[in-house]
């Protein structure tokens, strides 16, 4: 009892293109995630940005010292 397949020259013809098909969609599928990757850079650059600035102006106010007895 033998265990390998035999397909005929269409069905492996069937099989590559569909393969191709995924491969070009997992491609595609990586550039979007590539691109929201850089936007997610740029929003958390100017967000550090952001709160650097707020750190540098923020006014600091006198607090009380708390006794010990």
């Amino acid at each position: 009892m033998s265990l390998r397949n035999t397909y005929t020259k269409l069905q492996l013809e069937e099989l590559i293109h569909s393969q191709l098909e995924n491969l070009n969609a997992m491609n595609d599928l990586i550039s979007i995630m590539r691109h929201q990757n850089d936007l997610l850079k740029n929003a958390n650059k100017k967000l550090k940005e952001e709160i650097t600035d707020f750190k540098e102006y923020q006014i600091k106010y006198a607090t009380r010292r708390k006794r010990t007895s």
